[in-house]
């Protein structure tokens, strides 16, 4: 046991309570609390655990979807290892054999394998945002997204509708959503198309073209609000606008709560038919993830207790 972690009830402002009977010197957070904690489990883990799920999502560095406060910390062993049984942890065990990854010092599952273990807990939409971060940083490729979910453990049939849906083009997790928004309301798209002028002069990159039209939309979070960042905004608008494009953004507001809107727009822009029952697989996908209050809360009633049986 390291002098920076002891196990038992060690009290005082220089400890830091990570689980029950766990401590960890304060002070000692070079890459932060989070990474502090870790490496104290680590240290009453058995050396062929590692951590996995959200958890290897999280020290891997992927988008994550809004996480439920109190969410376990989440640890794969294998089978023939005791289970560590702290209320602080979720732990599964594996009869595949795992390498872990070393990251700062921390031992995670591969990416593909985190994945996996995501997709027994998570919906679609929350599975795209960590395959399309995934993808996008190396961190594993389509084949071998595609050799795990083509297997028979749990999770497989998850992760295959997931990367189905995958994209490694997009540039943030609320831009995923937006694409997926599009795909399940039927509004065909093309991540990040290049508008060029009647001169073919390149004008612009956009997050989402509306196939079939000059319309593209995109998503617009808080850095759009800052004033240099809103000022090239509208210079970029009046490029477009003059290359005879439209260019809409939406926020995160109107993803979760006024999606009829962006339907009635994206309808409007192909000259179909306003339908509201395209909305239905949208709403649904919502409902079933963390992105939604009712996915939030199933998700943690699926975290209670803690699993020990075979992956």
């Amino acid at each position: 046991m390291s002098d920076d972690v002891v196990v038992g009830h060690r009290r005082g402002v220089r400890w830091v309570c990570v689980g029950r009977g766990l401590h960890r010197r304060a002070g000692e957070e070079p890459f932060g609390p989070r990474h502090a904690d870790l490496l104290a489990w680590q240290h009453v883990l058995p050396e062929t655990a590692c951590f996995t799920h959200l958890t290897a999502a999280e020290v891997l560095d992927l988008w994550l979807p809004p996480v439920p406060a109190g969410t376990p910390t989440h640890v794969c062993l294998p089978k023939a290892e005791n289970r560590p049984r702290r209320r602080e942890l979720r732990v599964s065990r594996l009869e595949a054999e795992v390498r872990p990854l070393v990251a700062s010092g921390i031992r995670v599952a591969p990416a593909v394998e985190a994945l996996l273990a995501c997709a027994r807990d998570l919906g679609l939409l929350d599975l795209v945002v960590l395959l399309d971060s995934a993808l996008r940083a190396g961190w594993c490729t389509t084949a071998e997204v595609e050799c795990v979910a083509g297997s028979r453990r749990r999770g497989g049939p998850g992760l295959r509708e997931a990367l189905a849906h995958a994209d490694p083009r997009s540039e943030s997790p609320w831009e995923s959503l937006l694409r997926m928004f599009h795909v399940l309301c039927e509004v065909p798209v093309v991540p990040q198309r290049e508008v060029y002028d009647a001169q073919g002069l390149f004008v612009a990159r956009g997050d989402l073209w509306l196939r079939g039209t000059r319309t593209l939309h995109e998503y617009d979070g808080a850095v759009h609000r800052d004033r240099r960042t809103h000022v090239a905004d509208l210079a970029r608008e009046r490029a477009l606008a003059n290359a005879g494009w439209t260019r809409r953004g939406y926020t995160s507001g109107d993803l979760l709560d006024r999606p009829s809107a962006m339907l009635r727009e994206a309808d409007a822009a192909m000259g179909r038919r306003h339908d509201l029952s395209r909305l239905r697989p949208w709403r649904e996908a919502l409902r079933e993830s963390l992105f939604s209050r009712e996915g939030r809360d199933a998700f943690a009633r699926r975290c209670q207790g803690q699993g020990g049986s075979p992956r």
